[in-house]
């Protein structure tokens, strides 16, 4: 079969791999019908590295996808041929502490799909996974929507770390999938307001239309500024969906004493610099979210009801072939792009 790697820093090109095939027991062959790319896939593409997480070229990365069972481990009962499910792309070992204490997402034995060092990614045809990483999917739910529930789970999870936000005023910096994702999970846990800055002026248009009190373009305004001025008491809680420094810091300013700072984006630098006078000061919570932490449920059902609203998020689809040319959109921001999908 046909599978696209990377072959160099913002380089792709296609490989000829054997078709997976099934050895433990517990596990399924999926045909992938539909890849996001995700912006971890673009540091990799661009940096080639996650802090230490360093590519070694040529190497296959992917880990948003949905697929179709086409065969099932002896052992497996949960799941069938034919069977449409979602993935969660964290093999967990389910025996050391971490998962033994409801962490399998910190698993001190993890393999990640399409991470330097543990597995390969999913821009290929067919994969093998733990039937247990898989979900099925409601029947009014496509593989587009299968494929969103990755990021849409740690959304969830990002909304369900920062505690109970009904009534309270929040922001978020960063508006690309993953804050999208985390606005429409507050949205659906009562959240009072939310106010966003993005620096691209497609993604403030579309957290106006999902509802976003006040929405700061900040490539072209000062989202601090305007934050304060429209609440100058400040807010409960910001969230930091953009692994930008910057963003950080004037997160910092606008968060009310005893309120929390949630820690969601990738940065592409090793270190945050954070105020120690604001945070004593104003004694805020600083929370660090990790992927998604089984939210993959919650998330099926959230989306599947319409309780959670992506219409707006996949603005582009190509097929697998043509991953050069979509990793190469994605990664300088063009054509008004907010999640892209790939379709063997």
């Amino acid at each position: 079969m046909k599978v696209i790697a990377l072959t160099g820093i913002r380089k792709m090109g296609e490989m000829e791999q054997n078709r997976p095939s099934i050895s433990n027991s517990n596990d399924v062959l999926i045909e992938v019908k539909s890849i996001g790319v995700c912006g971890s896939d673009m540091h990799y593409y661009k940096e080639g590295n996650i802090g230490d997480q360093v590519v070694q070229f040529p190497f296959v990365v992917g880990h948003e996808f949905s697929g179709v069972i086409a065969c099932t481990g002896v052992n497996v009962s949960n799941l069938k041929e034919g069977d449409r499910v979602a993935v969660d792309p964290n093999i967990y070992c389910g025996e050391c502490d971490q998962c033994k204490s409801g962490r399998p997402h910190t698993c001190r034995n993890q393999r990640f799909m399409g991470c330097p060092g543990q597995m390969e990614g999913c821009n290929k045809p067919f994969v093998v996974m733990p039937a247990k990483n898989c979900f099925v999917l409601p029947e009014n739910m496509s593989f587009d929507d299968g494929m969103l529930i990755e990021p849409l789970s740690i959304g969830v999870y990002a909304a369900k770390q920062a505690g109970d936000v009904k009534g309270l005023d929040i922001a978020i910096w960063g508006y690309g999938p993953i804050g999208m994702c985390v606005h429409e999970s507050l949205k659906m846990n009562g959240v009072k307001s939310v106010m966003v800055s993005d620096n691209l002026e497609w993604r403030c248009a579309i957290a106006k239309k999902h509802g976003a009190e006040l929405v700061v373009n900040a490539s072209e305004n000062d989202a601090q500024f305007h934050f304060l001025k429209h609440r100058p008491e400040q807010v409960d809680i910001a969230f930091e969906c953009c692994g930008n420094q910057e963003a950080l810091n004037e997160a910092l300013h606008c968060i009310k004493p005893g309120g929390k700072l949630v820690i969601v984006g990738i940065p592409d630098f090793d270190s945050w610099l954070m105020s120690a006078d604001i945070l004593r000061r104003r004694e805020i919570t600083v929370v660090n979210i990790r992927r998604q932490n089984q939210c993959e449920e919650t998330a099926i059902d959230a989306l599947s009801s319409g309780k959670i609203d992506l219409s707006d998020m996949i603005t582009h689809r190509a097929p697998l072939c043509d991953a050069g040319k979509i990793y190469e959109m994605v990664a300088d921001y063009k054509d008004g792009v907010m999640k892209a999908v790939l379709y063997p």
